[in-house]
């Protein structure tokens, strides 16, 4: 559990059952399990995975005390009490990740090719891209109708002008422009065509998550969804109601506090600012397409940074390591003779001796790349 990240963590007391006493300390969270650590001496008194928690509940520990009871599969009941900043806050997060970690497929027994992690890096790539063109193809529509619109204030300046014209022009005077400029009709395409990027904005979602949501107070979070549109941010709350809507250009910054944390925030002078906060165990979904679209916004916080190996990289990245993985896989199971007159002859010799990939591994690698090239 020291290799995951952490996503949240609480100050509280857990019962000890054997001493019959309350210990204080703290409470870490993270996408996979639970862990309680002593204030005192640092000690791990409890540490159990998520998939082993049969059921959560809120009880009062001698009806006096609020706590959060945790029940394993094998019969263990744990008690959490005195938790910071509120027992709602922290229960609504535990069960939002309990709750996902058992909605997720599980996981395959079997041991993983190689062939078959390539061929889902290379799905996984072609999803982030098709949703970074979708993203793309928005903008440019957003362009032609910002374009359309100059043309039409163009067209509405050279009607004023002409109309300006004849009415300074005397009515004696037999050259009058109206003889031979006629007003510009306006298109009623264009004004149908530039209403049509709104309404794509309104239906095109590019990805919704489950979240637990929280403004300005920490202490009072509620179930959500967070839903990214190509034209803003919606936040809605576990019945699907909007609780508030976020345009492109009305969001000043968005901060990434860990890879399930992030806060969307949008100032304002003379008035408080409007700031939601959210946490979700799908938050690695939503952050690679909040870089595309907010890159010049986003903030990531010394807590979110991470190993490259635990980030999903962007899209780009991600469709050139399929290649370069494939690619490399392939140079180094291939023997290569050493160049006479070289120096490093012995050296080189020596790393061959023993082959990263095996001559099987690189046969099952040709025949995954030739039949996703075929397909």
């Amino acid at each position: 559990m020291s290799r995951e990240i952490c996503v949240h963590s609480w100050p509280c007391s857990y019962y000890l059952e054997p001493e019959k006493r309350w210990v204080p300390g703290k409470l870490s969270l993270t996408s996979r399990s639970l862990r309680f650590m002593t204030d005192k001496t640092g000690e791990t008194l409890v540490s159990f995975p998520l998939s082993s928690v049969v059921e959560i509940k809120k009880e009062a520990s001698h009806f006096v005390f609020s706590s959060i009871t945790i029940l394993e599969n094998s019969g263990l009941k744990h008690w959490f009490s005195s938790l910071q900043p509120s027992r709602n806050a922290v229960f609504s997060i535990i069960e939002h990740f309990w709750r996902e970690l058992l909605l997720s497929p599980p996981e395959a027994a079997l041991p993983v090719t190689k062939g078959k992690q390539l061929t889902g890096l290379m799905a996984c790539s072609q999803k982030r891209l098709e949703e970074t063109a979708r993203v793309l193809h928005h903008q440019g529509e957003q362009l032609d109708s910002i374009t359309r619109g100059l043309d039409k204030m163009e067209s509405d300046l050279d009607m004023a002008d002409r109309l300006l014209t004849e009415l300074e022009s005397p009515s004696w005077w037999p050259f009058s422009s109206k003889l031979w400029k006629m007003p510009a009709e306006t298109n009623p395409k264009e004004s149908t065509s530039m209403a049509s990027p709104k309404v794509l904005g309104k239906e095109g979602v590019v990805v919704r998550i489950p979240a637990v949501i929280s403004q300005g107070n920490a202490s009072h979070v509620k179930a959500g969804s967070l839903t990214i549109l190509v034209s803003g941010l919606e936040i809605h709350d576990s019945c699907s109601l909007l609780m508030h809507r976020f345009e492109r250009e009305d969001i000043d910054d968005i901060k990434v506090h860990t890879p399930y944390e992030i806060s969307i925030r949008q100032r304002f002078i003379g008035r408080p600012d409007i700031a939601y906060r959210l946490i979700s165990a799908k938050m690695s979904e939503a952050i690679p397409i909040l870089e595309v679209q907010f890159s010049k916004k986003m903030e990531l916080l010394e807590d979110a940074l991470m190993p490259r190996s635990a980030r999903s990289s962007s899209p780009i990245e991600k469709g050139c390591s399929v290649w370069q993985a494939a690619s490399g896989l392939m140079d180094r199971a291939m023997p290569h003779e050493p160049c006479s007159g070289s120096q490093e002859g012995p050296s080189l010799q020596l790393q061959r001796s023993e082959p990263l990939v095996s001559e099987g591994d690189a046969q099952e690698l040709r025949q995954t790349l030739h039949e996703a090239t075929s397909t």
